[in-house]
């Protein structure tokens, strides 16, 4: 089978920071969209994008909180949205909408991992609904605006891709597991990138997935510190324990090389790690993207199934 996971010698690599991928570029004149900006891998996003010239719009279910986090960086508002509430998300796309500007980049970095069983709006499992259903409807409603900026959306997934869907049961009704959950979520947001990009393409938009790497971050706060000892993250001081682990400024490197990144121009589609376009994940070997996650029939019964969900799809109405 034809893939277009191959590596494009980015000259990038894991140890890379969000500085090192943005030396040389300039970002003035443009909007940036990044959800869950002010926190982990996504306050660090922010201030590099900030710093590379873009106005970043940061919007946040705790608004006050961001403000106070973001509040001396030059260049970056913050706005009010809860990605599990859709009226929240219908009233912030609305808001931007009126303001008449383009949203050159959308990066959706916000998510929870691993929460307790948890049900929003009708009864959606939470990572699901906030991870991906809240993004999808982001995108969707932001549509015009990111058209208009000729845009790049980039859905911030993980390793724990590899679980994949769980189409007889998306829900978790069935026997709750936070992981497969979370897993499921993150398989989402790179089924949804492969079919965002077919249909954006022809306009100009284009889509990508990544994979941020390892980081100690806000991320993890409904693990307990027995489960990160266990797994070799943090040893019983509750400090980082596994070499490998990246810096908050390399783990945000691979999103912002996503959202920016000259050598992708023409490309779309593809999940991405270390600053690189990943290979096929391979049996036994760390990294890479499953091919489930790639495949155009799953992305596109994902994306029918979260218009269905969401009632939202900016592809159907422009098809009317």
């Amino acid at each position: 089978m034809t893939t277009h996971q191959r590596g494009i010698g980015s000259g990038f690599g894991a140890r890379s920071t969000v500085d090192d991928v943005l030396d040389g570029i300039d970002l003035s004149g443009r909007t940036a969209i990044v959800t869950g900006g002010y926190s982990g891998l996504g306050l660090e996003t922010t201030r590099a994008l900030a710093g590379a010239g873009a106005r970043v719009v940061v919007p946040a279910r705790r608004r006050s909180v961001a403000e106070e986090a973001v509040g001396g960086i030059d260049g970056v508002e913050t706005e009010d949205l809860d990605l599990a509430d859709l009226e929240s998300v219908r009233g912030f796309a609305e808001r931007f909408l009126a303001s008449g500007r383009t949203a050159d980049i959308v990066i959706n970095s916000a998510g929870i991992m691993a929460c307790p069983e948890t049900r929003v709006g009708p009864g959606w499992e939470a990572q699901f609904a906030t991870n991906h259903l809240g993004h999808f409807a982001l995108v969707n409603r932001l549509w015009p605006a990111i058209v208009r900026g000729g845009g790049r959306v980039v859905a911030v997934s993980s390793s724990a891709h590899g679980a994949g869907m769980r189409w007889d049961d998306v829900q978790f009704e069935r026997g709750y597991d936070r992981l497969l959950a979370y897993g499921q979520a993150k398989a989402a947001n790179v089924l949804f990138a492969v079919w965002l990009d077919v249909l954006g393409r022809d306009v100009g938009v284009r889509a990508f997935s990544v994979h941020p790497g390892s980081i100690l971050t806000p991320l993890q706060r409904h693990l307990t510190k027995a489960e990160m000892v266990g797994a070799g993250w943090i040893d019983e001081d509750g400090i980082g324990a596994d070499p490998t682990f990246k810096s908050p400024a390399q783990g945000a490197a691979t999103q912002v090389w996503a959202a920016v990144s000259p050598r992708l121009e023409g490309m779309g589609g593809v999940y991405c790690e270390d600053c690189e376009v990943a290979g096929p994940a391979v049996g036994g070997v760390e990294g890479g993207v499953h091919a489930h996650a790639t495949d155009l029939g799953e992305a596109e019964r994902l994306w029918a199934l979260s218009a269905r969900l969401t009632g939202v799809d900016a592809f159907a109405a422009a098809a009317r």
